[in-house]
């Protein structure tokens, strides 16, 4: 991940992490985020409909910095990229898909949860990372202490599992967290139920939390 998409990841903050059923609800929920202040997502690809949507954001909300999630599989890197995203991530350390990542020229973040999965994600020269289930594994005191002896190697990661607006800010004052995946931002029934005024509330919520921050 080169540092100009870090950078505007860093400046967005903010990832929602949304898992999108149906293609109709891609373009107001895209509307309903960016009107809250946010400029980033990682789509899920845990739907059938999810690669659709992926396209159809990738063609017509430029305005979205759109990466994919849940990218288990080289097939899944091939289509993704095809798509048009500008990231991928996976919630576990593949070698077989980062190497796929890296081909296709795909910037892409693996998760991990411990100090030898950071150095399976190094030997492929990956230092943006997901650290992943975040808060279930002891939260931001257990990846200040596990990250500590790779502080030199200027490793940035995106926390997600438990991240909510109670936690967010103590997340990014840490100069290693590079922006938070907000799965709370744009849950799973507010989608279905067309909540879009909900969404673009948690959306403006989260950002007057980066901004309190990151000033």
């Amino acid at each position: 991940m080169d540092a100009a998409l870090q950078q505007q990841i860093e400046r967005a903050g903010v990832i929602a992490v949304v898992t999108v059923e149906s293609v109709d609800a891609a373009l107001p929920l895209a509307r309903a985020l960016l009107d809250g202040g946010v400029t980033a997502i990682e789509l899920t690809l845990r739907t059938e409909a999810a690669m659709t949507v992926l396209e159809k954001l990738c063609a017509e909300v430029p305005e979205l910095l759109i990466g994919a999630g849940t990218v288990l599989t080289p097939q899944q890197v091939t289509r993704v990229k095809a798509a048009g995203a500008a990231f991928a991530v996976a919630p576990g350390m593949n070698r077989r898909v980062v190497e796929a990542a890296q081909a296709a020229e795909l910037p892409f973040a693996p998760g991990i949860c411990t100090p030898s999965e950071i150095e399976a994600a190094l030997e492929l020269d990956c230092r943006c990372l997901k650290f992943f289930p975040s808060e279930p594994l002891g939260g931001l005191r257990y990846l200040k202490t596990m990250a500590t002896p790779y502080a030199h190697l200027g490793l940035r990661f995106i926390p997600l599992g438990g991240v909510s607006p109670d936690n967010a800010a103590s997340y990014l004052t840490e100069r290693t967290v590079l922006a938070l995946g907000g799965s709370w931002v744009a849950p799973a029934d507010a989608i279905r139920a067309g909540d879009w005024t909900g969404i673009t509330q948690r959306a403006r919520e989260a950002m007057e939390i980066v901004q309190a921050t990151r000033a």
